[in-house]
């Protein structure tokens, strides 16, 4: 391996690295938990942020697939990942308006959504990058290497966050007992909405090795009627879909399974302060023990998928997360897999954080063996239009996953029985892997 290729690959990796905290400190949590308790009632705010995630899940599968044709057509993939990063920093930090006494739902769920959008698209061209960085062989471990390192970065940050900046809603100290640094005042939670500001900078500063190693093969200048002949490509890749059934039936199957752990990711933190009555401090060491397994495992992840491709690791990993959320709805502060406990029981929480690192584990080498497994199934001249079916894949239903679980709530009145959804998903997308082959159709 050349060094050139080398410092590519290592700047590929710190995407996962400054991206990582919107999911981990602001998804799940840190920003998810705090807006449940600005609220006050876990399944009011597990219904809201439902529907708030769905929204922006439309918009996101709606423009997916077009914009990643536009760029296989007109190249700039770079410009592209420039333009989204600035909507991922600008909603992060506008987060930290999210105050106690001056909450506005609307508008915190409003920029949440364009920190996501950001994110979400600028996923879409870097992951279109990889088939650059390896042979078909090598993807799998480079991917699972890069959603281990993107992990260790989401621990980091979470660390810090836990341990400098978010305060106990009750104490008003962090977890090392600390007051918030930088004269943060805990009364009006401002170390905990420091983490918009905090995902901003973090994004903003470990983007730059990306932007000084990673470059973009594509010509810099685009064709003439670039635009037209992408929207064309796109009309008849999505007209070929029956016709071909592995890629056909591995977007349907990814509908399905990354739906749903979108789903334990949005909800998990909500769902533990919620049901368990857990703090954010207490959510905060969930997510350390889930990120430390994840990294661990994606690494792990990575070389099975090395050697046994990436299908029978993404058909394990389905498998524990279906087991995850039935062992989770059956969980509460008076009993464990529907045995009573007391009151004052610990063995709730320890079980809960036994899901953690299993969700951490499977949704980590899940993640990585998924975008090798599209690498296989899209066209190599159509890499970035393949990865913006991928998120239309994951974004088609990122809209009913959320409300599934929102109308399930509402109607219930119950956030374990909310979350039952999600199997349904998992199943449905175990499914439909019968009939993906491993090294895709046949290139026409």
């Amino acid at each position: 391996m050349t060094a050139i290729l080398r410092k590519r690959i290592w700047g590929w990796f710190f995407f996962d690295w400054a991206s990582q905290p919107y999911n981990t400190l602001l998804i799940t949590f840190i920003f998810g938990p705090y807006v449940k308790e600005l609220m006050g009632d876990g399944t009011a705010a597990q219904s809201a942020w439902g529907f708030g995630i769905g929204a922006a899940g439309i918009i996101i599968a709606l423009l997916a697939p077009v914009l990643g044709a536009i760029s296989d057509v007109s190249g700039h993939r770079l410009r592209w990942i420039w333009g989204f990063s600035v909507l991922y920093v600008l909603g992060a930090w506008m987060l930290w308006y999210a105050a106690p006494g001056d909450f506005n739902l609307l508008t915190t769920l409003f920029f949440f959504a364009i920190g996501m959008i950001g994110m979400e698209f600028a996923t879409i061209f870097t992951n279109s990058m990889l088939p650059d960085l390896g042979s078909k062989e090598e993807i799998g471990r480079i991917s699972g290497n890069g959603w281990a390192f993107g992990y260790l970065g989401g621990l980091v940050a979470l660390v810090l966050m836990l341990t400098l900046l978010a305060e106990d809603a009750d104490s008003g100290k962090t977890l090392i007992g600390l007051d918030p640094i930088l004269g943060l005042d805990a009364q009006t939670r401002e170390g905990t909405r420091a983490v918009g500001p905090l995902t901003a900078i973090w994004y903003a500063v470990f983007m730059v090795p990306f932007f000084l190693y990673v470059r973009d093969p594509k010509p810099p200048k685009a064709p003439r009627g670039a635009i037209c002949a992408a929207l064309r490509n796109l009309r008849q890749t999505l007209r070929d879909l029956p016709a071909t059934p592995s890629l056909f039936a591995y977007l349907a199957s990814s509908l399905c399974y990354r739906d749903a752990l979108n789903g334990i990711y949005f909800f998990g933190g909500i769902y533990a302060s919620g049901v368990l009555g857990w703090s954010v401090t207490q959510i905060g060491i969930f997510g350390i023990i889930a990120i430390i397994s994840g990294a661990i495992f994606a690494v792990i992840g990575g070389r099975a998928d090395e050697r046994f491709g990436p299908k029978p690791v993404i058909t394990t990993c389905i498998l524990a997360l279906i087991a995850v959320t039935l062992v989770a709805v059956s969980i509460s502060r008076s009993s464990v897999l529907g045995l009573p406990v007391g009151a004052d029981s610990a063995l709730p929480d320890i079980a809960f954080f036994v899901l953690g690192a299993v969700i951490g584990a499977a949704g980590g080498v899940i993640q990585a063996a998924s975008r090798t497994m599209m690498v296989r199934q899209a066209r190599p001249d159509r890499m970035a239009e393949g990865f913006g079916l991928y998120a239309l894949a994951g974004k088609a239903t990122a809209f009913i996953a959320p409300t599934a679980i929102g109308l399930a709530t509402t109607v219930s009145g119950s956030q374990q029985i909310g979350i039952l959804p999600l199997v349904f998903l998992f199943l449905i997308g175990a499914a439909l892997l019968r009939w993906v082959k491993p090294d895709g159709d046949p290139t026409p």
